[in-house]
């Protein structure tokens, strides 16, 4: 059976590909940045034709936004220089290729949804690689498809803003989130089945794909925490510029698509979050491993 290619295998997106490939019975190559550099032609090239995988998806990446206002040049070279490499390699062997785009590549401005062919306008580094990313990939690989997510969480990894809202809640701490930020937050499984689902289904182009609904982060963790029954009075509405964030954010990047509705509702990725929880808890537990 030809694998899945996997790049950025290591972080939370290339993880949660893994598992759910192997749930569904696909076979995968996962490869980390110290196994494939994706901004090195050559070993991208080497990596096809080891491994001539079916299709490829970048779940590679820069992700610090703040950082890369400081960072830029290590930013685009992860961002922009790795996947317009990547679209490159597969178009000559054609390869079908998936890989990920940002909300971030949105002005704001406007206050209902986005949509695919709304005009986009990044206000910082991380916007501008991501959207330079998307024109090149698409340039070099027509038939490439490109996702565009947003703040998207899941119970396989603990650097997502959803966890640290409930573990501040569980120990009775305080928690800050902007009240005046509206995303449109996606619960990591639901985004990783709908993608395999349109790479396998050999569509193309730039898609949104989130969760149906939006809300502030402030909202956002009010939400979580209320889902799990748990207190949110610890949390704490403060507007965006009390953070210092040194990368400029849109004040409103919820994600429609003019596909028509995906996802399921970010109640019911919530809801499905606390089950994994609950399911990753009892995997790692003393009596479970006995038993």
């Amino acid at each position: 059976m030809q694998p899945l290619l996997i790049t950025g295998g290591n972080g939370a997106l290339g993880h949660a590909f893994r598992l759910i490939c192997e749930i569904r019975g696909l076979a995968t190559i996962s490869l980390g940045r110290d196994e494939l550099d994706i901004t090195d032609a050559d070993a991208i090239a080497a990596a096809l034709r080891q491994y001539e995988p079916w299709a490829v998806v970048n779940a590679a990446g820069y992700v610090r936004v703040n950082t890369a206002e400081t960072d830029a040049k290590q930013c685009y070279r992860e961002n922009t220089l790795g996947p317009t490499l990547l679209a490159q390699a597969c178009a000559a062997q054609q390869v079908p290729l998936l890989t990920f785009s940002s909300d971030l590549v949105f002005d704001g401005k406007q206050r209902r949804a986005y949509l695919e062919h709304d005009p986009a306008r990044p206000l910082n580094v991380y916007g501008h690689s991501k959207l330079q990313a998307e024109q090149a990939v698409l340039a070099y690989h027509p038939k490439a498809l490109v996702v565009r997510s947003s703040a998207f969480f899941g119970a396989w990894d603990e650097h997502n803003f959803v966890h640290h809202a409930l573990t501040a809640a569980r120990l009775g701490e305080s928690f800050a989130a902007a009240d005046d930020v509206v995303v449109s937050p996606t619960y990591l499984p639901d985004l990783v089945n709908t993608a395999l689902d349109l790479l396998l289904d050999e569509e193309h182009g730039i898609w949104h794909l989130a969760n149906d609904g939006s809300c502030t982060w402030a909202e956002l963790a009010c939400l979580a925490i209320e889902t799990a029954g748990l207190d949110s009075g610890g949390v704490v509405p403060r507007p965006a510029a009390s953070f210092g964030w040194a990368a400029t954010r849109p004040n409103f990047s919820a994600l429609g698509s003019q596909q028509g509705i995906l996802l399921p509702s970010l109640e019911s990725g919530l809801h499905r979050y606390l089950a994994d929880e609950q399911l990753l808890h009892a995997a790692n537990s003393p009596t479970y491993l006995v038993a």
